[in-house]
């Protein structure tokens, strides 16, 4: 049978013949699968492998379970789209259309407390764009929370964070879903979502702080964003927050013109943003309450080794210790690091 490398289990054994991309042999038919190899496997970026049909039954119904959260979660992208539609045709989205869409999402939530085991198994087959504005208003709500923002307060960033794009319902798909490198032109007419999303959100529910998020979520706190290029002493708090949810969703997610990143590597890099580019208090926040959610979750080493995150060290954020086996990798004493989380 054909099995997504994320599902491969210690035990199953190679069917067939397994290249690289670039036609390197790296697993020979027969072979009983190990760490080892899983970790080989992953580092060729090698997506589906031919496996014996011969797993016990129980480990078959056991393989791909729906995450409970999904349903809500996919039912808020089609109610994103909708939102897109209407925003097209109108130039405003109905606040009633807003709340069916969102309210339902905050409140499956509530419940929900793993924000990465979330982010790795939540996933649709819908538009990028789509599902980018369900993930920021998610972690919107989620930074405002673990900014001791309150349930109302943290319920009114979420929804900043949900419409922070509804204004690339008025940019043209072609240039949405260009796969290679925009022109200037395109980019410039790109830029203008945030200005239409202002307006859109206005004329919709004439909430100006979300109606700001949507307008300053690029601009950046060198100065160096758009689309007024302003340092972020004229920006909002409330777009800090979004600027940071906004930040991470792209960096992690499939984009037509761009793979996606690992949700691990990418808080390193929005580490080093929090110095030049984003608030650090938020940012780091961020960070700081998004690292406890990697303990128990598998790790990929750089080098090739795979194993279970368990302790995370308070000054070293992302050398945490890893069990590899019947041993311990100390990563904060060593240059391995992580180089993947896989669910």
């Amino acid at each position: 049978m054909r099995l997504h490398i994320t599902k491969l289990q210690a035990g199953d054994t190679i069917r067939e013949h397994v290249f690289t991309p670039s036609g390197l042999h790296i697993v020979a038919p027969g072979t009983v699968v190990n760490d080892i190899h899983i970790g080989l496997l992953l580092r060729h970026q090698i997506e589906y492998v031919e496996v014996d049909d011969a797993r016990p039954l129980a480990a078959k119904a056991q393989a791909a379970p729906e995450p409970p959260f999904q349903k809500p979660y996919d039912e808020a992208v089609k109610g994103m789209k909708s939102m897109f539609d209407q925003a097209y045709q109108l130039g405003f989205v109905t606040p009633e259309t807003i709340d069916r869409t969102y309210d339902p999402l905050i409140a499956s939530m509530q419940e929900q407390t793993d924000v990465v085991n979330l982010l790795l198994t939540l996933n649709s087959n819908d538009d990028y764009t789509y599902e980018h504005c369900i993930q920021v208003g998610m972690l919107s709500f989620y930074i405002a929370k673990w900014l001791n923002h309150s349930d109302e307060e943290a319920y009114a960033i979420g929804k900043a964070g949900f419409l922070h794009d509804i204004g690339k319902s008025k940019i043209h798909r072609t240039i949405l879903q260009k796969p290679g490198r925009l022109t200037e032109e395109e980019y410039n007419e790109i830029k203008k979502h945030t200005e239409y999303g202002y307006e859109i959100v206005m004329n919709s529910i004439q909430d100006r702080v979300a109606a700001y998020a949507a307008l300053q979520h690029h601009e950046r706190a060198n100065g160096k964003g758009y689309p007024f290029g302003i340092t972020y002493e004229w920006v909002h708090p409330v777009s800090k927050i979004v600027a940071v949810a906004d930040i991470y969703s792209a960096m992690i997610s499939s984009r037509v013109y761009k793979a996606k990143q690992d949700l691990f590597v990418v808080l390193k890099e929005l580490y080093d943003l929090s110095f030049t580019e984003l608030d650090p208090l938020i940012a780091q926040t961020f960070i700081r309450r998004m690292i406890p959610n990697f303990i128990g979750k598998t790790a990929v080493l750089t080098n090739g080794q795979v194993g279970e995150i368990i302790l995370n060290h308070t000054t070293e954020l992302f050398k945490p210790l890893v069990r590899v086996g019947d041993a311990f990798v100390d990563l904060a004493r060593s240059d391995v690091e992580i180089e993947k989380i896989i669910n």
